[in-house]
């Protein structure tokens, strides 16, 4: 028998919640009602599991080709509980209710499969944030995300909130997007900052942010 204490608090976590952290970077779900997850993400089940290739369905598909916010997913389904990982990136999950956010494909971990999802355009970016188009969540039910390092939650309703485009995990779909454009004269001759372009976000609901940007190379 081995014993110690590092190996004591690595115990599963005893949540009887549906999603739950079993530490930041891995996601315990308790599995009763089906699963969608990315596909790869399982990193250990207990007990019994079955996984399935989920399709996207043409029109899901056709979007994600035409905008690159794609993600294969798979369906699970069983009792026990199922383990997911997402290249070692920290994970977050939350419960939304009757409720719809709008996530980068990228950041996607899991969701309950009771929940819809699609394909759609953010109105308001316009082509300057290069046509963005992300994946809509909504009904009742949880959710996963992933975030390159430790995300931060900003809450549009407490000041203007204004994010890069390539930091952006997730927002409250109700929130109203734009582009604030800081392209000047320098930044056309190389002399900007740049951060040409950021999302703009104003009401209630929330913005995930990850702390983590495309290397720059100078």
């Amino acid at each position: 028998m081995i014993h110690g204490d590092v190996l004591t608090n690595c115990r599963v976590n005893p949540s009887k919640e549906r999603m739950a952290n079993q530490s930041t970077r891995m996601l315990k779900v308790a599995m009763g009602p089906d699963l969608l997850a990315r596909k790869g993400a399982m990193v250990a089940a207990e007990g019994h599991m079955d996984y399935a290739h989920h399709g996207a369905g043409a029109g899901r598909h056709l979007k994600g080709m035409l905008t690159g916010e794609s993600v294969a997913l798979m369906l699970c389904s069983g009792e026990g509980n199922l383990f997911l990982g997402q290249g070692g990136a920290d994970i977050l999950c939350f419960h939304i209710e009757n409720d719809a956010i709008t996530v980068n494909a990228a950041n996607i971990v899991a969701f309950d499969a009771t929940l819809t999802w699609d394909v759609k355009r953010v109105q308001g970016a316009g082509m300057a944030a290069g046509g963005l188009s992300n994946v809509e969540i909504a009904g009742t039910g949880w959710v996963a995300l992933s975030s390159v390092g430790p995300p931060i939650v900003l809450d549009a309703a407490e000041a203007p909130t204004f994010v890069d485009t390539d930091a952006i995990v997730a927002w409250s779909t109700a929130l109203t997007v734009s582009v604030k454009r800081s392209v000047t004269m320098k930044a056309l001759i190389g002399r900007g900052s740049g951060e040409a372009f950021q999302l703009a976000f104003q009401g209630l609901g929330l913005v995930i942010v990850q702390p983590a940007e495309p290397a720059i190379v100078v």
